[in-house]
């Protein structure tokens, strides 16, 4: 059975969290990115756990049956990439996914090495698709 996540909300600060990444290219697509699903969630920027922003909340039930909450739309500077954490876009829209630029996905991340590589207008689609499907799921 699936452990219950360890990531929370936080009353940690997003601009700090930001102002900390060392990686200059990092911090100005993190502050993008910030804008973009701050725009397409309505809500506001908020740190779960400590390397995780996250936009608004869902109730989800996980396969042990117990209850936990998670962001509706979010996205981590890990070292390597840009992580977004979308949900139910990419086996749907498909066309969407080719005309998006360089990435890769996992079950639930889009890998991103930096927004320079996506179309921004593809991406704001899928990050909108998946707000509306979160939303549809999740009432």
């Amino acid at each position: 059975p699936m452990a219950e996540p360890k990531t929370r909300p936080t009353k940690a600060s997003v601009a700090a969290f930001l102002k900390r990444l060392t990686d200059e290219r990092a911090r100005a697509d993190s502050l993008a990115l910030v804008a973009l699903m701050e725009k397409e969630t309505g809500e506001k920027a908020v740190m779960w756990g400590p390397s995780i922003v996250g936009f608004g909340t869902y109730r989800c039930t996980y396969a042990n049956g117990k209850q936990g909450d998670w962001p509706i739309a979010a996205f981590s500077p890990r070292k390597s990439d840009l992580t977004l954490y979308l949900m139910g876009v990419f086996d749907r829209y498909p066309e969407l996914m080719k005309k998006l630029g360089k990435h890769r996905t996992g079950k639930v991340c889009l890998y991103l090495k930096r927004l320079a590589d996506v179309d921004m207008k593809v991406l704001k689609q899928l990050v909108a698709a998946s707000v509306r499907y979160m939303r549809e799921t999740y009432p």
